[in-house]
This record gives C-alpha cells, sequence and structure tokens, in this order.
C-alpha cells in the first residue's frame, strides 16, 4: 500500500539495482516525500563498488574537467551531467558522509582510508534515515510498463507491484556473480541495445612454450598504441593468455574500433620509448666476442622484454642492429581478441543514448529511467566509471522527479 505523508498519498517508486547508480537515484529521491523502494537480488548492497575498493576505491579523477569528459567514448552525450556533479563535487559529497577524500600524485581521488566499506556504511545509513526502503535478495523477474514481477529469494515466493516510476541500475554484463548479470535486457526491446563488449580487458595471443618463464613479469615502462590513435605510456604484464594493465584497457576503445571495420587487432609497442631508434641502433652493435644476449642485455634488452622480442621478431633481424632497433620501437602484436566479458573490469555497450530522453527516460516507456553501466558508455579506469555512475543515477533521480511533478 502506498504511504500517507502529511495526508497525501506518496508517489511510489522502484529502483532496481544497489550500486552507486542506483543508490545516486536513490539519494536525490530521498530529498522529497516519495516513496522509495530499492530492490537488489544480493544479499547486500554495492558489491561490485566494495569489490573495486579492496585495493583502493578510485572513485573519481582530479584532472581538468574538459580532459576528464574526453575520456568518455560518449563525451557529448555524459558531459551534461560529468560537468555538474564531477569530481570537485564527488569530493564535497564524501565529507558531507564524514569520510575525507584523498587525491593521490596520478590525480586519481581516493578515501583517506582508501577502503569502499565505510564510505558505503555511511551513505546507506543516510538512506535509510531518510525513508528510503531497502529490499535485499529481491530479484526482479519481469518487468511491464510500471509493474514489476518480484521474486523474494529469502522467502521463495513471487508477486507483482505497481509504481509511477521505476529507475533501472542493474549494471552490464560483467561481474555477474556480484549481480550484474544482464538479465535485464529481456525488459527492453532489442533495437534499444548496443550489443555489450568487453572493456578493460586483457588480450589475448598465442605464445609459444618458449614464453612461460616470462608469464606474470612486466614490461616496464614502454609506449602503447593502436593505429590512428594517440600513444600512452607504462607498465604491461606479460600474462598466460596474452597482455594485461591498465595501459592495454586504454587502447580498448581502439582495438575494438578495429573489429568494428571488420579489421585484424593489432597493438603495436614501443619498448624503449626514451630513446631514438639510432640510438638503439647504436647499442645493439654487434661485438666482438659479445655472445648476442650480452649485447641485448648491456642495450636493456633483457628478461621480459627479450623474451617478447625473440618470440615476435623474425629470427634473421636479430642480427641486424638497425633493422632490430625499428622492430624494437614499433613492435606490432597481432592480437586474437578480448579475454571473456565475465573477467572485464566494465563493459561498452548497453542501451543507446537514441532510445532515452535528455533526462534518461526511456522513449519506449515513460515511466522508466536508466542510469549506470547499463548505458551506452565507456571509460577506462582511473575513477572514471563511477563518477558517471553516479552522475547518471542522480540525473535519473532528477528525471524521476520531473516527471512525476507533471503527472
Amino acid at each position: 500500500m502506498p504511504l500517507l505523508r502529511n495526508n497525501v498519498m506518496s508517489q511510489r517508486i522502484a529502483i532496481v539495482g544497489a550500486g552507486p547508480a542506483g543508490l545516486m537515484a536513490a539519494e536525490v529521491l530521498s530529498q522529497q516525500q516519495y516513496e522509495v523502494h530499492v530492490y537488489e537480488q544480493k544479499p547486500s548492497a554495492a558489491r561490485k563498488f566494495l569489490m573495486a575498493g579492496k585495493t583502493g576505491l578510485n572513485i573519481s579523477h582530479a584532472e581538468a574537467l574538459e580532459q576528464f569528459i574526453q575520456r568518455y567514448d560518449q563525451p557529448e552525450w555524459l558531459a551534461p551531467w560529468i560537468q555538474r556533479w564531477d569530481a570537485l563535487w564527488i569530493q564535497q559529497w564524501m565529507q558531507g558522509l564524514r569520510i575525507e577524500p584523498y587525491i593521490g600524485s596520478s590525480g586519481r581521488v581516493f578515501p583517506t582510508e582508501m577502503k569502499a566499506a565505510p564510505l558505503l556504511r555511511a551513505w546507506l545509513k543516510r538512506l535509510t534515515e531518510h525513508g528510503i526502503q531497502f529490499h535485499y535478495r529481491h530479484q526482479i523477474l519481469d518487468l511491464k510498463n510500471h509493474q514489476l514481477q518480484i521474486h523474494d529469494l529469502k522467502n521463495d515466493c513471487a508477486f507483482t507491484e505497481n509504481f509511477d516510476a521505476i529507475v533501472l541500475a542493474c549494471g552490464a554484463v560483467s561481474w555477474s556473480r556480484l549481480g550484474s548479470d544482464g538479465q535485464w535486457q529481456s525488459w527492453l526491446n532489442l533495437d534499444e541495445i548496443e550489443p555489450f563488449q568487453a572493456s578493460n580487458a586483457g588480450v589475448e595471443y598465442p605464445w609459444s612454450k618458449f614464453m612461460q618463464p616470462v608469464f606474470g613479469q612486466p614490461l616496464k615502462r614502454v609506449e602503447a598504441w593502436v593505429e590512428h590513435a594517440d600513444k600512452a605510456m607504462g607498465d604491461i604484464v606479460i600474462s598466460h593468455y596474452g597482455l594485461e594493465s591498465g595501459l592495454i584497457y586504454k587502447q580498448g576503445r581502439g582495438l575494438r574500433e578495429q573489429v568494428k571495420r571488420g579489421k585484424p587487432m593489432q597493438l603495436y609497442l614501443d619498448l624503449f620509448p626514451d630513446q631514438t631508434s639510432a640510438q638503439l641502433a647504436q647499442k645493439l652493435q654487434p661485438g666482438k666476442k659479445q655472445s648476442l644476449t650480452n649485447i641485448w642485455r648491456k642495450a636493456g634488452l633483457e628478461g621480459a622484454k627479450a623474451a617478447i622480442v625473440r618470440e615476435l621478431v623474425p629470427k634473421h633481424l636479430w642480427q641486424d642492429a638497425e633493422q632490430l632497433a625499428q622492430q624494437i620501437k614499433n613492435l606490432a602484436i597481432p592480437l586474437t581478441g578480448f579475454r571473456p566479458i565475465e573477467e572485464a573490469i566494465s563493459c561498452a555497450g548497453g542501451v543507446k543514448a537514441e532510445a532515452l530522453s535528455e533526462s534518461l527516460q526511456l522513449k519506449s516507456n515513460p515511466q522508466l529511467f536508466l542510469c549506470g553501466e547499463m548505458l551506452d558508455w565507456d571509460a577506462p579506469t582511473g575513477g572514471y566509471l563511477l563518477t558517471a555512475c553516479m552522475a547518471t543515477g542522480r540525473a535519473a533521480g532528477e528525471g524521476v522527479a520531473t516527471y512525476l511533478s507533471r503527472s
């Protein structure tokens, strides 16, 4: 039954998903006289948020806003919301929860304690005090217009509920064990959804058995790029399946574009970006009575870097210093694909911008609003993912309030 507030029947809102986007929508709606129900199929809230914070919760990034927005693959679409709820706003919001922010040397924003759990506890406490009703272990089976079919997993019973508006904050399809299983896709029209692809994920290459000794070792301070894209510098870890690291994640958008254009995935590395090809060639010149291994070692080409050169550069070029230097400065790696989407940190794809209004209202169902990672946008790691989830959650909450005020 709807609640009575000041002798007025409250409008009922359902939020499906208790991650950062859903919680932000709830926070916006908690400021008004609505009856807000948050449904979460897991036993507790924000499990992916907590998992991301195990090694330090990187919640945003303090770089210049114009540059920040360009990190997204849909910058024009997200810009109005990111501009309102940017890294500075997030830091002030954290302080409102008595969680002090900390900006690392790389510009990444963290809680001073680094952990996600204290922030989440404070956030949930405030939402509960403001009247938000949480229903854990409640799975949504179906959605029809403004009606939800709900399965109470704890008591193993199903029931239906009607709402004046519904916010979907269900996540994408990676890390399904934490709740983002993508079942919500069956509730929408297929033409409203861009198919999901792995993002911020490792890439695959079929190494020979001779690479096994360097599995898990890093290629330190290398430059990586894909064709027609900017170069970036950092470290890359050689794994049993291929390559992994934040530097690899940054190339994901360009690699997906190659696939979209029907081209093979190809990554390029410069193993010595601080040296010119001529400088490197000079160091690689054959010397009398020196083994190839010793020459390479003196040039800095050893360990993982030497192994990947032996793997990818034709053997007949190893003794030709000029050609070898050119190969090392422009090392082409023909990749075979991304790691499975289940392993990805995030996903590209989701509900298309053209299927939604400027207030994130689904055009085919005006009582339905969407936010977070289920939308068709993507970004690298570094605080960008969480910032956009929180910003779109607030935008959806405001959209619901505007819609209901006109109803």
